[in-house]
């Protein structure tokens, strides 16, 4: 029971960095975007070439962000440059990078593993992760407390006033596409290594996962103001994956994952948008007992 708990926040935790990536571009930015779903794999493919090839792990993680800001690039170029509504940059993107991932791995898939990876020193993979997810939240944190940061959230918000201060609105919004699929990549690479194998299709549904992680977390958290994003994006993670987990601890098939996610999402979302009310606690704390005004005349 305890191995399959730390498997569950194992995966939690490494899920969590790829949420937190989409967390910038769906939250911050308004932007759904879909190039996530190739550049996932991207960065797991680009870490199994470099492993294959004896190459140091943690240059295999920066190299596999700077192959993820790359694609990010080329979405927010579509997208501001180009003019494509972002939904069709992000398509144009992940399908692009489908071939090209076959074209870096050579194959459909890439197992590595007599491979050196961040995971064969003596740390426990639960803690590598846990330091590793943490270390991208915390920067992601004093990112948003810096202008840039400032101007990033406020380019989503209010398009306006962000021109009004001199400051061009595409080159943010690339910067921003950019650093998400950055952390995305990340993901992948960590993912890979993780597992010791690169598949072209891993990257399927990540989307899925990201949104669902966020909005699960902000559904919870939202009555908690101090709570930041990013920790209802990695608290949501957390939730979605356990979720999954107790689902298919239960007794349901493993087909039947895709129709659990949609359960889960649609759960999610009915809360967050108000389709099901759920309010936590408030008659305990008023004893059980509401309050009745009349409001007839006597």
């Amino acid at each position: 029971m305890n191995n399959f708990w730390i498997g569950v926040l194992e995966q939690g935790l490494l899920f969590s960095i790829m949420s937190l990536g989409v967390y910038i571009t769906y939250k911050i930015l308004d932007f759904p975007d879909l190039s996530v779903e190739g550049t996932f794999p991207l960065g797991a493919s680009v870490t199994a070439m470099l492993l294959v090839k004896g190459a140091n792990p943690i240059l295999a993680c920066m190299l596999s962000i700077c192959a993820g800001m790359a694609a990010g690039f080329v979405t927010g170029v579509l997208n501001v440059k180009f003019k494509i509504t972002n939904l069709l940059s992000g398509i144009l993107v992940m399908i692009g990078l489908y071939s090209i991932n076959l074209r870096i791995m050579g194959k459909a898939n890439t197992p590595f593993f007599n491979a050196k990876t961040i995971f064969s020193g003596e740390i426990p993979p639960v803690f590598v992760i846990m330091i590793l997810a943490l270390i991208v939240k915390l920067l992601l944190d004093l990112m948003f407390k810096t202008k840039f940061g400032f101007i990033l959230k406020a380019t989503g918000d209010n398009h306006t006033m962000v021109t009004s201060l001199g400051v061009d609105i595409g080159i943010i919004k690339i910067m921003g596409i950019m650093l998400s699929n950055g952390l995305v990549a990340l993901a992948g690479s960590v993912m890979a290594q993780y597992q010791r194998f690169s598949d072209v299709g891993m990257g399927s549904g990540i989307i899925v996962m990201g949104l669902a992680s966020i909005i699960m977390g902000e559904t919870i958290l939202k009555a908690l103001p101090i709570i930041s994003g990013t920790a209802c994006a990695l608290f949501g993670s957390l939730l979605y994956k356990g979720s999954i987990a107790i689902a298919l601890k239960a007794g349901l098939p493993p087909t039947d994952l895709k129709l659990i996610t949609s359960v889960i999402v649609i759960a999610a979302l009915a809360v967050y948008n108000g389709g099901l009310k759920v309010k936590f606690g408030r008659n305990l704390l008023s004893g059980g007992v509401k309050a009745v005004t009349d409001t007839k005349s006597a």
